[in-house]
């Protein structure tokens, strides 16, 4: 089972910033998942559409220059990243997760991606890009196929994981609170992976990998890497 550091290892650094990044890559696990969003005609790493909950800004992101973002504390002196800031840092020591959450323009993210396997030892193989919106992942999978996708989902569909097979995904990212046996079997059975965000408390890894899942995401990376290690020893 695989461990992805959810917004970076956010329960013991400032989420989404360079250096919960860092103590994810320290910790050697198998992904780090970050959120981006688009301003200014830039791709910022950042979970809210509002500033104030991660930083010392208020208001929508969208109502701010890339200047003025920038000069904001993103917590203990970090400031918010930018995609390719992030994409140097992890390219070539694990898979990257890339949730797109407020993404409008799918050229400007394919030439952050592009410029990144050109630059540095990022590969196609490393990326995974994941999304609640659901027609957006269709678009990418229609124009750069080779891109995996992850359709992430809060619900527990009537079909299971059909909607995710018909969106030609890799996965399909499940919250904790929907998980079951019959969906992961029925996941399975249409080839996708299943990941599972997010689990934190130690029975809930527990019960993750007894259902079969193939991967989760977690605010405490090392800690999940630790106890699973453990688990695999019984």
């Amino acid at each position: 089972m695989l461990i992805f550091a959810h917004r970076g290892a956010s329960g013991t650094a400032p989420e989404n910033t360079l250096r919960a990044i860092r103590a994810a890559l320290d910790a050697k696990i198998d992904g780090i998942e970050i959120d981006i969003y688009q301003v200014d005609g830039k791709l910022f790493v950042i979970h809210d559409r509002w500033l104030q909950r991660t930083t010392s800004g208020k208001g929508q992101i969208f109502h701010h220059s890339y200047q003025y973002l920038r000069s904001l504390d993103a917590g203990n002196g970090e400031t918010i990243p930018t995609l390719d800031e992030v994409l140097t840092l992890i390219a070539g020591k694990c898979t990257i997760n890339i949730e797109l959450k407020g993404v409008s323009d799918i050229a400007l993210l394919f030439s952050y991606l592009d410029d990144a396997i050109n630059l540095s030892n990022l590969t196609v193989k490393d990326i995974l890009l994941s999304s609640f919106n659901h027609h957006l992942l269709a678009n990418i999978h229609q124009q750069r196929p080779e891109f995996a996708i992850g359709a992430l989902t809060a619900c527990h569909p009537l079909e299971y994981a059909k909607f995710a097979q018909q969106l030609n995904s890799y996965s399909i990212h499940l919250d904790v609170d929907f998980i079951s046996q019959r969906f992961v079997e029925d996941a399975h059975k249409r080839g996708l992976k299943v990941f599972v965000y997010t689990v934190d408390e130690l029975e809930d890894i527990s019960a993750m990998k007894a259902l079969g899942v193939d991967g989760i995401f977690s605010n405490f990376p090392a800690q999940a890497k630790e106890y699973l290690a453990g688990l695999s020893k019984q």
